[in-house]
């Protein structure tokens, strides 16, 4: 890393609260929103089964620009893409505050997630960068990460507090006044930074994901309403089929790609990435048809949010358990309890439908899961492979939360709460499955800290190697 200058201990920190501000509205902007679709939906007149892109709109664009913002934040300076990211973030959240309807606040949330794309890889560079003694980088980390879960929890209930006092457009300005802040902030204490080797940009890759994404979840959301079975749908799953194969054809043959191919044939890394998706699946078909369904049953939002608190709670609590968990005896461990509990929470939901039981359950899974799962998405790897694999397991979690928003709203968007149970039971059996897929990252995750996971042949996976004709880069 470059470093302009060498922050002092208090600045250092000072640096890292700030960095985790910019992580934590990110997170918020999700759940908060989230939990506010219904009022959304009155107070713009449209109808349920359109609300899921106005959390999409935000997530998918999130999810495709990940990367490529870490490589812009490389080559051009990290406070810079960061300042920018923040400015973009402020000026969508006021347009998400005044959109007269829902074409235009889709249109501000698309620009919303351009701006969440600069924060959090590069805030998380930026913190590294500025804490070059190991221990300290750890304990910074550390509380980087319990940042996720303390987003998770705040959202539904700050968002369910903001409609009841000043209504669904509140939960956009908020935004703005902490925005402003932190910019001030970045300017004055954040040191600028670079990377030592610069990727290069893969324009193409990025425009194919983009487009992979956007009709995958556009498929999912609007299959329900024009019918599975219709001509666009059949002709949208053939396009996001196409799209793919074309992705990985051009990317198998780039020097430096978006998202490199041959990682995929390391076992740890591919299962990461499923269980990653997995993950956020289930947590945002959980937060969104729990809070739509107590809505329609006439409850607050803000009564909604604070029945879902256990569910925040729990990943809060458990995420810095994981992490010690991982750190002593490796990743399995922590895999299959989080499997063990999301299993168990969908089986609940099935079974007995909303209820703080399996909100404790679907909470302590998500904890328990996220540290584990970088950890086997980067076993194996060499060192300079595991920004591109951790940068590819965040874009996991993103299209994860994305895919569970689209397929919530496709199952009990509309649904009257009569016959609620009935519409919602498809889904939860997805909860339930995604904990039976974490049990299987676990059968190929790190049996002990220090050891990397087994590969199929049962040794240690190797760098794979670059498809014939690919340069290599080197420096």
């Amino acid at each position: 890393m470059v470093v302009t200058e060498v922050p002092t201990a208090r600045r250092r920190w000072t640096v890292l609260a700030i960095c985790a501000l910019a992580l934590f509205l990110v997170g918020l902007d999700t759940t908060i929103v989230t939990v506010g679709l219904g009022a959304i939906g009155r107070g713009l007149g449209v109808e349920a089964g359109r609300l899921a892109w106005v959390v999409d709109a935000y997530t998918v664009t999130f999810a495709s620009l990940l990367i490529t913002a870490g490589a812009l934040a490389d080559r051009f300076g990290r406070r810079r893409v960061f300042q920018i990211g923040l400015v973009v973030f402020a000026v969508a959240s006021l347009a998400c505050a005044v959109a007269p309807g829902v074409e235009l606040l889709v249109v501000a949330r698309v620009l919303q997630g351009v701006g969440a794309s600069m924060l959090p890889p590069v805030a998380l560079a930026i913190v590294v960068a500025a804490m070059p003694d190991p221990r300290e980088r750890a304990r910074a980390i550390g509380v980087w990460g319990a940042m996720f879960g303390l987003s998770m929890a705040a959202g539904p209930v700050t968002g369910g507090a903001l409609i009841a006092l000043f209504g669904w457009r509140s939960v956009f300005w908020v935004n703005v006044p902490v925005v402003l802040v932190a910019i001030v902030l970045v300017r004055a204490l954040v040191p600028e930074s670079r990377g030592v080797r610069v990727r290069r940009l893969d324009p193409v890759g990025q425009v194919l994901l983009i487009a992979v994404l956007w009709v995958g979840v556009g498929v999912l959301i609007e299959g329900p309403r024009v019918g599975w079975g219709s001509p666009a749908v059949l002709a949208g799953c053939g396009v996001v089929g196409v799209l793919l194969v074309v992705f990985v054809w051009v990317e198998s043959r780039r020097g430096e790609p978006l998202i490199e191919p041959g990682l995929f044939r390391v076992p740890s890394f591919a299962a990461a990435v499923v269980g990653a998706v997995a993950v956020f699946v289930a947590f945002s078909m959980v937060l969104l048809m729990a809070t739509l369904y107590l809505q329609g049953r006439g409850w607050s939002p803000l009564a909604a949010g604070v029945a879902t608190l256990p569910m925040a709670l729990g990943a809060t609590v458990c995420a810095p358990v994981s992490g010690y968990l991982v750190g002593r005896v490796g990743a399995r461990v922590p895999l299959l309890m989080a499997g063990a509990c999301l299993a168990l929470g969908g089986g609940v939901l099935v079974v007995s439908g909303v209820g703080p039981a399996a909100f404790v359950l679907v909470g302590v899974g998500v904890g328990f899961a996220n540290a584990p799962i970088t950890n086997t998405a980067v076993s194996g790897l060499p060192a300079d492979r595991a920004g591109v694999a951790g940068g590819t397991a965040s874009t996991a979690r993103q299209i994860g939360t994305a895919g569970g928003v689209a397929v919530a709203g496709s199952l009990v968007a509309g649904v009257a709460a009569e016959g609620f149970a009935e519409a919602a039971l498809p889904g939860w059996w997805v909860v339930a499955g995604c904990g039976v897929l974490l049990l299987a990252v676990a059968a190929v995750s790190p049996r002990h800290p220090d050891r990397p996971a087994a590969s199929a042949a049962g040794e240690a996976p190797r760098e794979p190697s670059p498809p014939v004709g690919r340069r290599e880069l080197t420096g």
